[in-house]
């Protein structure tokens, strides 16, 4: 038996955990300021969901995925993703028939199968959001404009906000065929992912993260120069809209994000100085995707954050220091005989808000009080004989190195006194 957890997942220990419960306050504190409610949907869904939203020729699906068949023979799947999961929500429960658009935001653990690096596990996590029920522009900049106000509560003003539109199926079937015909003579140069991509859908060449690919199609012609009217408006309305709220982006041709249901805006986020696994989000509109997986054509828009790349960047960005919660107060049972009123003690404080313990070892007093100085508590609470025979508590400020002697609500009103004013 291996006792280590398998590669590609990790352990958050309470040291770190206090970093996730920072950030994830934010995200949720941010998205539900812009109107996202919160969504939870299973750790797994059926195959087809995967295969038919995000797209059979994907490396996500060709590749990544941890698929595998339940007891009576049905194709299961870890999901790899947030969005066609709420896409299926939405259809499965008929919210499109209420009232539009629907604001979600989700967070937990995905699973693609990768090679595991700084930054990139098998098992990883996501904070997202996705909006169904409109295609308006200012939609697009609303989500983005969440995105940004995310890393601006978070201290990471130094990023840089990748934008490019992707077109629509009209306009990308045409810009597909001028694709092929500039890469045809260069396939060879491509590595042999990218000529199966060539087949499947070329434009996931040019999000190929091999240099040698970019090398061997320099020059291309670009999506931008090839989209409808209706596109080039809607993408200048988003651009026109981030302007207006004095947010700075850049034009990237190269952006094409890695999923079939995209369309129109593509949008990452990236933080230069975490190296190179800069991307730490990204997101854009799959107008298509709900219609793709069965409902109705409901069109949407959405972003994922990896909660691991963000911790990097807090880290080594030196953003903010982080200390674990410490306890209020400490109750010591100087006597074995006082266990009973100690705990007793110990369950009041807990009902008025009071974060304290106490020692389950059998130490000694001396040693209980030592013990306490190790959590941190800004109190200790004596228990023994003489106050169980009289009637009050010993409460001694570890802070101020003062002790007093106090009826039970007149501890706990001097607890909270402190710990509100902190």
């Amino acid at each position: 038996m291996q006792v280590k957890a398998p590669r590609g997942t990790y352990d958050i220990l309470p040291n770190d955990s206090v970093k996730w419960q920072y950030i994830e306050k934010i995200m949720k504190d941010s998205a539900e300021s812009f109107g996202f409610r919160e969504i939870r949907t299973p750790l797994f869904e059926h195959t087809e969901l995967f295969q038919r939203g995000v797209g059979q020729g994907t490396d996500i699906v060709s590749k990544e995925m941890y698929t595998f068949n339940d007891r009576s023979q049905r194709s299961l799947t870890l999901r790899p993703e947030g969005t066609a999961p709420c896409a299926r929500v939405l259809i499965e429960h008929g919210v499109f028939s209420g009232v539009m658009p629907v604001k979600w935001y989700y967070q937990g653990p995905m699973f693609r199968y990768d090679r595991p690096q700084t930054g990139r596990y098998r098992q990883f996590h996501q904070f997202g959001v996705e909006a169904f029920g409109s295609n308006n522009p200012y939609l697009d900049a609303e989500v983005i404009i969440l995105l940004v106000e995310i890393f601006s509560r978070l201290g990471l003003s130094d990023y840089e906000l990748h934008l490019n539109s992707v077109g629509c199926s009209v306009c990308r079937d045409a810009y597909r065929q001028k694709l092929l015909h500039y890469i045809a003579p260069l396939k060879e140069r491509l590595c042999q992912d990218c000529r199966q991509r060539y087949f499947q859908n070329p434009l996931r060449v040019l999000d190929c993260k091999i240099e040698a690919c970019h090398q061997a199609i320099v020059g291309y012609p670009t999506i931008y120069d090839s989209l409808c009217p209706y596109c080039q408006e809607h993408y200048s309305r988003v651009k026109v809209a981030l302007e207006d709220n004095g947010i700075s982006y850049i034009h990237d041709n190269n952006l094409v994000r890695g999923l079939d249901y995209y369309s129109n805006t593509a949008f990452e986020i990236h933080l230069p100085g975490i190296g190179a696994q800069s991307a730490v989000g990204g997101g854009g509109r799959y107008d298509g995707l709900v219609k793709a997986l069965g409902g109705p054509d409901i069109p949407g828009i959405g972003f994922a954050l990896g909660m691991e790349r963000l911790l990097l960047a807090l880290d080594r960005l030196g953003k903010r220091e982080f200390s674990q919660p410490s306890l209020d107060a400490f109750v010591v049972v100087m006597n074995d005989s006082y266990e009973m009123q100690g705990l007793q003690l110990l369950n009041e404080l807990r009902r008025k808000g009071i974060r304290a313990d106490k020692d389950y070892g059998g130490r000694s007093g001396k040693a209980q009080m030592k013990y306490a100085g190790k959590t941190a508590a800004r109190f200790v609470v004596l228990v023994g004989e003489e106050e169980v025979e009289k009637g009050f508590w010993t409460l001694r400020d570890m802070q101020n190195k003062e002790q007093f002697q106090l009826g039970q609500e007149e501890l706990i009103s001097s607890i909270r006194c402190v710990i509100e004013a902190k």
